[in-house]
């Protein structure tokens, strides 16, 4: 049997790591892995994917810009009476009162604007890089937290499990493993649809195995057979010993995902990443009902992630876990900012992110995206946070990896990003700077030139120049500055008339700017 149809048939079950073409590629000096991580920590992470990109002005509406939303969205456009406001500037689909809850009882961030430089479009493309953690120019084969866990535990998967670690390190609910948990040869996440109906493979009588290729497969067939049976024997344990106290929503299958996830923490399995999802945003036509647009595809998808989390959340707290996970959603870009004529909006670029928990830093990171009147077709919502700098902080602040180290997982650039505030911190990091960054443009519109002003304050500062649809194509600056205003003047010959983005990294804190050129 092949690889790729042995673990297609064991995903109904339990799933095992992949080797790639079965060879082992050396690991990273262990020097190096003992200090990176700290694998006594019981802290739990769960990522929500939301497959097929989000429509983040949908979900998370920019009030302050709602007038000039509308001009470019109005057959999709939610009443602004309907909105359920949780800033002044900031307000919810009105179907997720269960989110807007949390939102008040202080368990919700959101994260303004989140994606990459130059943003690919491609579903699958895209998806690779948000899994990854790569530049968008760059295919990687290992996932950020694969690499993670890889940095913890390089001999994986041979001699696992083992009596100091004998639960699986990532479990994603369903058929397919998560490519976010993919080391460098193997996948540290197994697949699980019912934890209570993990039948045992059959493993067949040893015998010693010839030196081929065949001897190979074989080699690497009885080890994902095994590791099944002995990964499955605890997760059915960890079931059997779990609860769930409070009623999740029927007919919900996020709901019944994160109702087995908080079953098998209750229950003592010390799995530390799942991976649930929710498919369906891909809402080119019919995103909204027409007659009433507060209803449809999204609306559908969005009251089933609010219930879906409410419920989760509710159950940790009863269970007294609430404090030990933080859960947070991703999906592969964002919708573009105008729609279009099937009710509908097409792929777009950067969008909010959610986080939820005991732990998180309940409040609304970034600015509302700058909407104009005068939107082109294909302008996305310009990215104000690197998708990277969420990752990194969660590596710093929940699994207590350093700063450096984290700029060894993913970028050097790494900016840290105050995402969880609550709980006792646990790692060292740098204190975010906490006044509003200012910055203009002028003139504004522009033909040939145009000045960027802003205020730093002793630190490193970053300026690019991206166009509509999220393609860097200019480091301005990139340099440390002194305390005081700055004004740098930009050269725009060259460039076609339309519109662009200047995007400002300063010290834990983002600010973009739009400019048009005439």
């Amino acid at each position: 049997m092949k690889r790729r149809q042995f673990i297609k048939a064991a995903g109904t079950a339990v799933s095992v790591p992949l080797l790639l073409n079965g060879m082992r590629v050396s690991a990273m000096p262990r020097s190096f892995l003992s200090r990176i991580v700290n694998p006594e920590s019981d802290r739990v992470l769960v990522l929500i994917q939301l497959n097929g990109g989000n429509d983040g002005l949908n979900m998370v509406v920019p009030l302050d810009q709602y007038d000039n939303l509308a001009n470019v969205r109005g057959n999709i456009i939610l009443p602004q009476n309907s909105i359920l406001s949780v800033e002044d500037t900031v307000g919810l689909h009105p179907v997720m009162t269960g989110v807007r809850a949390l939102y008040d009882e202080g368990k919700m961030g959101i994260v303004q604007s989140v994606g990459y430089p130059n943003q690919n479009r491609s579903h699958f493309r895209s998806t690779d890089i948000w899994t990854s953690g790569s530049p968008a120019e760059e295919v990687w084969t290992t996932g950020w937290l694969g690499r993670y866990f890889e940095t913890l535990h390089p001999s994986y998967p041979d001699n696992y499990p083992n009596g100091d670690y004998p639960d699986p390190f990532a479990i994603t609910m369903g058929s397919i493993v998560s490519e976010t948990c993919q080391g460098t040869a193997s996948n540290f996440s197994l697949t699980l649809n019912d934890p209570f109906s993990l039948a045992p493979l059959t493993e067949g009588s040893p015998s010693d195995l010839p030196d081929t290729p065949y001897g190979e497969e074989l080699a690497f067939l009885r080890l994902s057979i095994s590791q099944a049976n002995q990964y499955g024997d605890v997760i059915t344990d960890a079931a059997q010993n779990g609860s769930n106290l409070a009623a999740y929503p029927a007919d919900n299958r996020l709901a019944q995902q994160l109702k087995n996830v908080a079953l098998l923490i209750s229950g003592g399995l010390q799995t530390k990443v799942y991976v649930v999802s929710l498919g369906g945003f891909d809402t080119h036509a019919n995103q909204v009902q027409q007659g009433d647009v507060t209803l449809g595809d999204h609306a559908e998808l969005l009251q089933q992630l609010s219930n879906a989390v409410a419920a989760f959340q509710s159950d940790l707290q009863m269970l007294g876990l609430d404090q030990r996970v933080v859960c947070m959603t991703f999906s592969e870009f964002g919708r573009r900012i105008r729609s279009n004529d099937s009710f509908g909006t097409d792929h777009g670029t950067a969008a909010p992110l959610l986080l939820f928990g005991s732990c998180v830093n309940p409040s609304i990171l970034g600015d509302t995206p700058e909407i104009s009147a005068d939107v082109s077709i294909d302008e996305g919502v310009p990215m104000q946070h690197d998708f990277r700098d969420v990752y990194g902080s969660l590596l710093m602040d929940w699994f207590e990896v350093g700063e450096d180290d984290v700029r060894s997982l993913l970028y050097n650039d790494f900016q840290y990003l105050p995402l969880l505030l609550n709980c006792t911190a646990t790692s060292t990091r740098p204190e975010p700077k906490e006044e509003a960054v200012v910055m203009n443009a002028y003139p504004n519109p522009c033909s040939n030139w145009t000045t960027i002003s802003f205020t730093a304050a002793d630190e490193w500062a970053k300026l690019s120049l991206f166009d509509s649809i999220g393609n860097e194509l200019r480091v301005v600056t990139n340099q440390r500055l002194s305390a005081g205003e700055h004004k740098i003047q930009v050269d725009m010959h060259g460039l076609p008339p339309g519109t662009y983005f200047f995007r400002l990294q300063l010290q834990g804190r983002q600010k973009t700017k739009r400019v048009v050129k005439n």
